[in-house]
């Protein structure tokens, strides 16, 4: 039963997150992209207008850069979809890394941490993040843009840094991501809509709202747009061991994926501001986006063992001598790896180090079904998953999960032998 709860939750929990998630990107795409259309007209002295088409109807949207004359009778307020993004993620977090800790969370050979330690360090740390990052904005807000743009740049990759000296590398990415996802719900639900309600407070008590505030929200909404692709690179990541293989290239990934989506947003403001004008758009943003991918897929490659004799860069540590020299002797490579049987050592391996897991009857406290529905228990089903366990413990370390079951690199040499022979 609890397995089954644990398995329905998160995905329920998913679900919601992503609904609301894009709904909450949906909409803060569409009015950066209004905001970038506005077109000055005589009828509105501080704002703009911009047509659009959508559904087989036309649209005028106005914009009014302080306040109307008179409020509205009707008025929709955006800011529901970011705070089910936020309360729907912070609880699969919750549900998924801090209820189950030691699968995901904690890596002992990074540090040794009790599971209420691991809690205390993620929330205290999004918590810092949320007061160091608004304190900042309100300080140099209006006056330093470009600085306080830097200063959150680098506060963020310091932040994934010290996460990654505490947490796995699953668990540092998944709170760095989460770092700047509070920061934009933060700015919505502290900032945005309390400086919104001040103006209509302002309009219907007759007094000329102070355009202080829509320049505060502002500053505070386009940070959102900047934050939202390298968040949502980070909150998938943990579903690719590869970007996370070695915590000391943690920090370097996140300042590429920072770079990454920033350029790329920044091509999409400028160009919908253009008009049309589309020869002067920013194309060297994709030149920019697509080096610092390539760097960070280098430098996740180059973490690993493997990925590093594959790029002829020498060994992290020199292997001690005599130790798994049969197990890294060639082997025959069939044409597909599920078309042969693994040799008796990989079948030992496995059944020694995944199949208390991965297994019809998971003998894992507090597993009942294993992980994914995928089996390890018979050379047959080892074979089926042969690309699988190369990804997940040969190019990267990502399982067993934190090493639970001990692995040694002895035994993933005799995986490495099967799964990634010489040519």
């Amino acid at each position: 039963m609890a397995a089954y709860v644990t398995e329905w939750g998160s995905l329920l929990l998913r679900w919601l997150h992503i609904v609301t998630a894009m709904a909450w990107i949906g909409a803060s795409f569409f009015f950066m992209h209004l905001d970038a259309s506005l077109r000055t007209t005589p009828t509105i002295a501080k704002g703009g207008v911009a047509w659009e088409v959508h559904g087989g109807g036309f649209y005028e949207m106005r914009k009014y850069l302080v306040a109307p004359e008179q409020m509205p009778p009707e008025l929709t307020w955006h800011k529901w979809q970011s705070y089910w993004t936020w309360i729907s993620g912070f609880s699969l977090m919750v549900w998924i890394y801090y209820g189950q800790s030691s699968l995901y969370l904690v890596n002992p050979e990074v540090m040794r941490l009790a599971p209420f330690e691991a809690v205390l360090l993620g929330v205290g740390g999004l918590a810092l993040g949320w007061v160091v990052y608004d304190q900042a904005c309100r300080r140099l807000v209006g006056r330093h843009d470009a600085l306080l743009a830097g200063l959150v740049f680098v506060f963020v990759i310091g932040m994934s840094w010290a996460w990654a000296h505490v947490f796995s590398g699953r668990g540092a990415m998944i709170h760095t991501g989460a770092l700047m996802a509070t920061m934009m719900t933060g700015n919505v639900f502290l900032n945005i809509i309390p400086n919104q309600k001040k103006v209509v407070a302002d309009l219907l008590a007759g007094r000329t709202p102070n355009p202080a505030f829509g320049h505060q929200a502002k500053q505070r909404s386009t940070h959102n747009n900047y934050f939202t692709l390298p968040v949502i690179f980070m909150m998938i990541s943990n579903h690719y061991p590869t970007t996370f293989a070695d915590n000391a290239v943690i920090p370097l990934v996140v300042t590429l994926v920072i770079v990454a989506g920033a350029v790329v947003r920044h091509f999409f403001n400028i160009r919908h501001r253009l008009h049309g004008d589309n020869w002067r758009s920013p194309w060297w943003a994709w030149a920019v986006a697509a080096l610092a991918l390539f760097t960070a897929f280098y430098a996740g490659m180059a973490a690993s063992p493997s990925g590093r004799d594959r790029l002829g860069l020498p060994p992290l540590a020199a292997p001690e001598p005599g130790k798994a020299a049969a197990a890294t002797e060639p082997a025959a490579m069939p044409l597909r790896l599920a078309d042969a049987l693994p040799p008796p050592a990989v079948v030992e391996v496995i059944s020694t180090r995944c199949a208390m897991c991965h297994a019809a009857q998971p003998a894992f406290e507090g597993l009942q079904i294993a992980p994914k529905n995928v089996h390890l228990d018979t050379p047959a089903a080892i074979a089926r998953q042969a690309d699988a366990i190369r990804v997940q413990a040969v190019l990267s370390h990502a399982m067993p999960p934190n090493n639970l079951s001990e692995m040694t690199p002895e035994e993933r040499s005799v995986l490495a032998a099967w799964l990634l022979p010489r040519t």
